[in-house]
């Protein structure tokens, strides 16, 4: 899929269309037959309870900008390597530094300098 197969509407736009979800259908399925539909599938897989204890809701934050940043081949394959998210992962690393360097400062200003000790 390319982002020009993306079709990007307003939550007021989404309110304004017509549902194209058979509900009446959709509240008469079983649970057993919903697992045989995805059984028979093979790009299906059964999502186990262990799954949903590690799922986490993660909502894009509004105040992400889209940037164009240059880095080396090597890093860009080290990221990838996990799969998809890689972008994310890019960014909790970043994160992670910013946090440690504001902590670090944060900790500079917290201790006493040798000037404000007093002397014996």
């Amino acid at each position: 899929m390319s982002e020009n197969d993306i079709t990007r509407v307003s939550p007021e736009d989404l309110d304004d269309r017509e549902s194209r979800t058979d509900w009446e259908r959709l509240e008469s399925v079983s649970d057993e037959e919903i697992e045989a539909a995805v059984e028979s599938d093979p790009d299906s897989e059964l999502l186990d309870a262990d799954w949903f204890q590690k799922a986490q809701v993660v909502n894009p934050s509004v105040e992400k900008q889209r940037i164009t940043i240059r880095l080396d081949e090597d890093i860009i394959e080290f990221f990838k390597q996990k799969g998809s998210g890689y972008q994310t992962r890019i960014n909790d690393v970043l994160r992670a530094f910013v946090l440690s360097k504001q902590w670090s400062k944060a900790l500079e200003t917290e201790t006493p300098q040798e000037s404000d000790t007093p002397k014996p």
